[in-house]
This record gives C-alpha cells, structure tokens and sequence, in this order.
C-alpha cells in the first residue's frame, strides 16, 4: 500500500483510467469529486498532443467528467514548455494540430518553415508526405529534432493509426536524428505537470493504466504509483517488468479511499 502521510498532488492518465474512448469508466467521476471534496491538487495527463485542454475538458464533459481546462496537462504543453526553457523565443517547424501549435504559440515560440531552430513532430491524422520531407530537409539543415511523444500507434474507428513515434521513426531513418521524446515515459513530463500546480514529488501519486509509460515515468520522477487495471497493463503482465508500481487496484473507484486516507 501507499505509505502513510499526506498526498497532496494526485496526477492521472486518461484514457484507460478514466475513460475508454468516449465512455467513462466507473468510479472516474467519484474519483474527481473525492478530490474536490478534500480540495486536493490534481492533473490529468495525456500523451495525445492533437488537441488543446479546452478540448480535452469538452469531451470528457461529454462522457460525464469534469475536469476543468487548467486541470489537463499534455505532452504538447510539456513540449512548448521544455522548447522554450532550452530557448526562448525559438523558432519551429511544428507537424501537428491545434493541440500543438497552440502550445507553441502560447509558450512565446515562432512558428516557420524556413532554417528553423526545431524541428516538432506531434500527432495528427493526417500526416503530410510533403511535411514530412520538409522535416526532414530541415533536420539535414541543422534544426533540433523533438518528438511530443512515443507512442508507435493509436486507434481509431476504423482500426490502429501511425501515431507520433511511427512518424519520428520514419524520419529518424531517413536522416539518422534522433528524436528527443518529452512525453511519458520520459519524467519530464511528470516534473513540468508537478511544477505547474506547484507540487511536490514525495507527497504526490501518479496513476495510470500502462507500466511502461505511467508507472514508470512517475517512478523515474520520484513519485509513488498506482496502475489500474481497466486499461493497456493486464494483472498477469506486471511481473514481466524489472520495476512494480507502489500499488495495483482494479479500476479508478478503488482509488476513492485512498484520497480520503490520505487527506487527512
């Protein structure tokens, strides 16, 4: 079990922890209010960079949750946020949606198609072949290479998409650069969330539904872990890993007594 003591910041995944595609998932709703109730910090993190927090909120109201837009933190947040902190004001050829170009902008970064500082590939679904070459002529000019995220693939109605790291690998073979990854399962991605809500790890619990993304970001970045199983990680895969989580629950409604144990 957790150990005793007070967990003052509470971050999550989404999908599969608190949604399955466009329904919620039992107890995704007691969970928040738990939080509210014992006015509890918290995030809900998404390694998906197609689409803004304020999108991200309007859907999950959609499915039954409320999650206010300040309350979502996403790889492409995280991406603009490490961009501008390595150089601000920087100049980027950015592959993706509003999710993404959004960020940059808000982040104080320039959008440009000419000798730009990086390279940014996020997710979209469309991929450009003609973008892709651009990306690829300019990382041969000398732009840094940043990848939101590394998920190979995601879904769709229609069946599995190339996703972010399906891209980057295309690229990374066609120029031999290689990609620098900020979302999960890198912990900058757990630091940069942890930092916007002014948290800190040794009272924080990172929750989510995959080892090798959630439980082990959130290990790397010194917080306590939770998988649930109601998504990616089955029960019997967990051994299989050379790290475990602090604690493995069914689903996010086993999670509600723990924040209650835990406010005190």
């Amino acid at each position: 079990m957790l150990d005793d003591g007070e967990i003052t910041t509470w971050l999550t995944d989404m999908d599969g922890v608190l949604v399955h595609e466009e329904d919620a998932l039992p107890g995704a709703a007691d969970f928040l209010a738990a939080l509210r109730r014992f006015d509890r910090q918290y995030l809900v993190l998404t390694n998906n960079s197609i689409y803004t927090p304020r999108d991200l909120s309007a859907r999950l109201h959609a499915s039954g949750i409320d999650v206010p837009e300040a309350n979502i933190w996403t790889s492409a947040l995280a991406t603009a946020k490490f961009v501008a902190e390595q150089l601000p004001g920087a100049s980027v050829f950015a592959i993706g949606e509003a999710g993404l170009t959004t960020a940059l902008h808000e982040a104080g970064l320039t959008l440009s198609e000419r000798n730009p500082d990086y390279v940014v590939l996020g997710e979209t679904r469309t991929y450009s072949f003609e973008a892709i070459t651009r990306a690829i002529r300019l990382l041969e000019g000398g732009a840094r290479f940043i990848a939101t995220n590394p998920d190979p693939s995601g879904p769709s109605f229609w069946g599995t998409l190339p996703a972010t790291g399906a891209v980057a690998a295309l690229i990374q073979t066609a120029t031999g650069r290689t990609p620098y990854f900020v979302g999960k399962p890198n912990p900058f991605m757990m630091r940069s969330a942890l930092r916007k809500v002014d948290g800190h790890s040794a009272r924080s619990v990172m929750i989510g539904d995959r080892m090798d993304t959630d439980v082990i970001s959130g290990l790397e970045a010194g917080l306590r872990t939770i998988l649930v199983l109601t998504g990616s990680t089955k029960a019997e895969q967990v051994e299989t890993f050379p790290y475990r989580p602090t604690v493995v629950l069914p689903s996010i409604a086993d999670v509600v007594p723990l924040i209650e144990r835990h406010s005190a």
